[in-house]
């Protein structure tokens, strides 16, 4: 399916764990394409994940830095642009993690201290990756950042817990920082709204196997799946796509615009 959309294209790509991640399928799309990366992870998450395997696969360096930390990402950015050999065109963030949800505590119940932890590296992580970028200048012209969001950022899903509230602020840091990174550096910013994707930060969230068949129920294109979820974020970073900036995306086989549909209404009318 290569078309070298992204050839002669250098980003980093965030938080590939295992190949059920997007961020690991949007890293093989971006190498069939043409496309040169460094990977990156927090040293734990490298530790549980088969990111080496990735690197191997596509001829990656990988070069670890927790999110959360300035200085950690600094340097990333650096070593990057030296390793690629240039300015950047493509980034993506694909980091989630809350530990209210790890610890079982309830959205009425939840302990600050995890609270804040999981919102620095959900979505505070995300203007630290982006002010970094911003003020290394380290971002070509037309380049495009992008983030993965959900749609619990504006409807309510019980147990997605503060995850939800994450997504809120992150998606809206997407539009404040776009706004500046557009201005000053011609660079676009947008988050994707995806559908529930089985992956191990999706697994996670309670009761994710009745969300997921849910959603297929209410989509008139069914879930959007994790390889689809990559094809979309290929078009992101290329240049067919250089106008779309500070917009979260929804890609979720329609099930943001609907109501109700024939299956659900079947499955409660009998």
């Amino acid at each position: 399916m290569a078309n070298d959309l992204l050839k002669g294209k250098r980003g980093i790509i965030f938080g590939a764990l295992d190949e059920n991640s997007i961020a690991w399928k949007t890293a093989e799309r971006v190498h069939e394409e043409g496309g040169t990366f460094v990977l990156t992870n927090a040293p734990i998450a490298m530790r549980m994940g088969k990111i080496k395997e990735l690197a191997e696969k596509t001829g990656s360096e990988i070069i670890p830095a927790d999110a959360t930390s300035e200085e950690d990402l600094n340097e990333l950015v650096t070593k990057a642009t030296e390793v690629l050999g240039g300015k950047l065109d493509f980034v993506l963030h694909s980091i989630g993690m809350s530990v209210n949800v790890r610890k079982g505590r309830h959205y009425t119940d939840e302990n600050y201290d995890f609270t804040t932890k999981g919102w620095d590296v959900s979505a505070l992580s995300f203007h630290k990756v982006l002010q970094t970028l911003y003020k290394n200048d380290a971002m070509n012209e037309w380049g495009s950042i992008v983030a993965l969001t959900y749609m619990a950022a504006q409807r309510t899903f019980p147990d997605y817990n503060d995850m939800a509230d994450n997504k809120a602020y992150l998606e809206s840091v997407a539009r404040s920082f776009g706004y500046f990174f557009g201005k000053d550096k011609k660079v676009r910013v947008n988050t994707i709204s995806q559908s529930p994707t089985p992956t191990t930060a999706g697994q996670g969230v309670k009761g994710f196997d009745g969300f997921i068949s849910y959603a297929e129920k209410m989509s008139p294109l069914g879930n959007a799946t994790a390889q689809e979820c990559a094809d979309y974020t290929i078009s992101l970073f290329s240049d067919l796509t250089r106008k779309v900036t500070m917009q979260n995306l929804f890609h979720d086989g329609g099930f943001s615009n609907m109501g109700v549909s024939q299956e659900v209404m079947e499955a409660f009318s009998k």
